[in-house]
């Protein structure tokens, strides 16, 4: 298996699938916000940052796989998996335990230099309550859900770069 996801990692198809699957996200997520009236907290505006950092993995990654571009691939990949587990668990625990003195801000805080809130208002701005459950699937609420996605996206991420040492075997007609 470890050989197997070496040899997807030095293909442009599987960065693409990782790139498309966290795109598919990313307009879901649009579709809840601009579609069913469901409007995004602070804490919701930054996993949809950290699931850009994925689409980005995946985009870098697919430039050029065969190169050590691959690796600043999977370090993007990576943190921005981990970061989006911690963002979704701190999302889900203002959810689960609400408390006056633990609340997210009002608005998303993003650098000076990378202004996303005032380049894109309508993906970026924050408008909900964290600690308020519009919507739940199963059981779940939407930042319990994004715990799944984003620990499937880190343990594959990890296999891949588990993977990276071994080398596809080599196949020949004769057996040589």
């Amino acid at each position: 298996m470890l050989r197997y996801l070496n040899q997807c990692s030095r293909g442009r198809g599987a960065w693409l699938l990782l790139a498309l699957t966290a795109l598919a996200l990313e307009l879901t997520a649009l579709f809840f916000q601009h579609v069913m009236g469901l409007q995004p907290c602070v804490m919701c505006i930054y996993e949809r940052c950290a699931l850009f950092g994925v689409m980005g993995a995946g985009i870098v990654g697919a430039i050029a796989p065969k190169t050590p571009l691959r690796w600043a691939a999977i370090v993007i990949w990576l943190y921005s998996a981990i970061q989006g587990v911690r963002l979704s668990y701190e999302h889900t625990m203002i959810q689960l335990h609400p408390n006056p003195f633990v609340t997210c801000d009002f608005a998303a805080r993003f650098p000076t230099w990378l202004p996303l809130d005032k380049w894109l208002p309508a993906v970026f701005v924050a408008r909900g309550d964290c600690a308020a459950i519009d919507w739940s699937f199963l059981g779940w609420s939407m930042p319990q859900w994004m715990i799944v996605i984003f620990a499937a996206y880190l343990v594959v991420g990890l296999l891949v770069l588990i993977a990276q040492p071994f080398k596809a075997k080599r196949r020949d007609l004769f057996g040589r």
